[in-house]
Formats: structure tokens, C-alpha cells, sequence
């Protein structure tokens, strides 16, 4: 071994990691409205799936329902980042609560697809993943001409009225390669079938996808930090297993990591997902460089600068209180 053991162990930082323009938005939102109308405000499901924001949020006097009817009449409402079915809606309507709508804009596109090709009578193919908020949204846009296809293996249980008229979208977190594979399975049934007008899969999975993939060829270990129940994070964790990693793990802070990982490993791989704060991201610097990870080189694959105005009617109330 000798002067081997002195190598400088090294963290290969992914970029574009974290925050994504939708998740931004959907947190100051519920910030904002905090500021401006006070605690509580009530928000349908958890806003982004991160557990460390949705606490934070807690404490500054968010409470989170699962769903409208937990909400006290005319009490104000946020609908989550991942979208929502239009009953969700009218429910929040007939109870007359004041709505703000968070829904991340990308997600609004694959809801107004799913409305175009169901009013011109195509059955749509939605590639996602079993009772994710983002496709119950989505489906319920449409539930009569939409039927769920979770990866390549459940293609072969595709039914549809007419060969010549079927459509399909995607959830906008899901592993590109998959999703790719998918589609491909499903042309070779449907020869016909008809690709959305643009790609589902959002601008931010794609880039931390790509991200992660150009970092796990030379990473032992990958770290992704993000939540058990986001979509995009656990696609991070098997996108860095495909490309090469030997190992990867998704941890929601520093310390779930587990030494024993470390085990012979001299280069570590590290991002986050969409949803993930970047100080999660630097707790897990810090308790690498503890453990001689000192050299951090930050490799950037795209660089990112969409941002999304704040919903309309959280605007209109600011731009008011401002006047005063």
C-alpha cells in the first residue's frame, strides 16, 4: 500500500443539482403567502417531496393536509408543485376556500396535452409511476381516455380502441433511458402512435440525470441527497447505478450516510434532487471532509437559468400590499 494511502480522497460534485425553477416556486409561494396572510395556511399535500422542507415550512406555520376537506371553510388553500385533478378544484369551489396554485408550470403543459389529445378522442398512454401525485393530477384531467404504462414491462397490457389513434405523455420526473425504452416498446405495438408536441420529461431531470451519469463513471460511491417519496431523486439513484457506480444511495441528510460505504472508496459522487436545499447538500460536504473527502470538484454538464413568476393570485395580493 505505502504512499497509496495518502491519495486525496475526492468529491465529484454534481451540476445542475437541487432546486429546480418549479420547486423554487412552489416554496416561496407557501413562504410568501405565510408573510402576507399570516399562519395558518393550509396546503393540499406535501408541497415538494422533501422531508426537511416540509418541516421547515411546519414551523413557520404551514399545516399539510391530504386533502380539501380537511381545510376549515373559506380558510386559504396551496395546491402542490405536482399538480392537481380538476374535481380538486371544484371540491375547493364548493367549499368556497381561497386556492393558490403551485402547480409547477411543466406539469400544466402535460395536463393541457392530456386535455388536447382526450378532446380529439385519442386514448393516451401516460408513462408514470402508480399512484404518484403528478399522474393521479394528470389522469384526472382525463380519466376516460388516459391509462397509466409504469416502464417497459407493463407495455405488453396496453389496451386501446383503435391502433391509429393513441397518444402518449410522461410524468416529468422519470428516468429519460427508461422512459425512451418505453416508448420504443410501445411503437413497436402502435406503429402509430403519437408523440407529445414536446418532450414531458422536464428541462431538471434531464440535466441532473445527465449530471449524475458524467460523475458515476469515475465515482465508487454516489450520494443522492433527496426524500423516499421523490420520484426524481430515486431516478437519480438508478441512472448513477447504470452508468456505472458501483454503489449509489439516496439519504435525506449527512447523517442517514452509513461508514461502511466508504469502504475503499476514493471518489465519491454527489447531487440532489429537484426538491433538495443546498444546505442538505453541504452537510454531506461537511461530513465527508470529516472523513478526509477534502478535494471537491464540481462538474458541470448544463447551466440553468429558467425562473418561474409566482402564481397569479398570490401576485395580484402582493402587488396590493405593496401599494399600501
Amino acid at each position: 500500500m505505502g504512499h497509496m494511502s495518502a491519495t486525496a480522497r475526492r468529491i465529484l460534485l454534481a451540476a445542475p443539482r437541487g432546486y429546480c425553477a418549479g420547486v423554487d416556486r412552489a416554496v416561496q409561494t407557501v413562504e410568501k403567502a405565510l408573510e402576507l396572510y399570516g399562519p395558518p395556511i393550509y396546503v393540499r399535500k406535501q408541497i415538494v417531496h422533501n422531508k426537511h422542507v416540509v418541516e421547515t415550512l411546519e414551523k413557520r406555520g404551514a399545516i399539510f393536509v391530504e386533502e380539501n376537506d380537511e381545510v376549515p371553510e373559506g380558510a386559504i388553500v396551496i395546491f402542490s408543485a405536482h399538480g392537481v385533478a380538476p374535481t380538486v378544484h371544484e371540491e375547493a369551489r364548493r367549499r368556497s376556500l381561497r386556492t393558490i396554485d403551485a402547480t409547477c408550470p411543466l406539469v400544466t403543459k402535460v395536463h393541457n396535452e392530456a386535455k388536447r389529445f382526450a378532446r380529439e378522442d385519442y386514448d393516451i398512454l401516460l408513462i408514470g409511476h402508480e399512484g404518484h401525485e403528478e399522474v393521479i393530477g394528470t389522469t384526472g384531467e382525463a380519466p376516460e381516455h388516459i391509462q397509466l404504462v409504469d416502464g417497459p414491462d407493463d407495455v405488453e397490457n396496453v389496451q386501446v380502441r383503435d391502433p391509429a389513434k393513441v397518444a402518449w405523455l410522461s410524468q416529468t420526473t422519470l428516468s429519460v433511458d427508461e422512459t425512451n425504452a418505453t416508448v420504443a416498446k410501445l411503437r413497436e405495438r402502435f406503429p402509430l402512435l403519437v408523440d407529445p408536441p414536446s418532450d414531458d420529461i422536464c428541462y431538471a431531470t434531464q440535466n441532473r440525470q445527465t449530471a449524475v451519469k458524467q460523475i458515476a463513471k469515475e465515482a465508487q460511491l454516489v450520494i443522492v441527497v433527496g426524500s423516499t417519496n421523490s420520484s426524481n431523486s430515486k431516478r437519480l439513484v438508478e441512472v448513477a447505478l447504470e452508468a456505472g457506480a458501483d454503489a449509489a444511495y439516496l439519504v435525506d441528510k449527512a447523517e442517514e450516510i452509513d461508514e461502511a460505504w466508504l469502504e475503499g472508496v476514493t471518489t465519491v459522487g454527489l447531487t440532489s434532487g429537484a426538491s433538495v436545499p443546498e444546505v442538505l447538500v453541504r452537510g454531506v460536504l461537511e461530513w465527508l471532509a470529516e472523513r478526509g473527502f477534502t478535494e471537491v470538484e464540481e462538474v458541470r454538464s448544463a447551466e440553468e437559468s429558467l425562473m418561474f413568476a409566482l402564481p397569479p393570485e398570490l401576485r395580484r395580493d402582493l402587488r396590493v400590499a405593496s401599494a399600501r
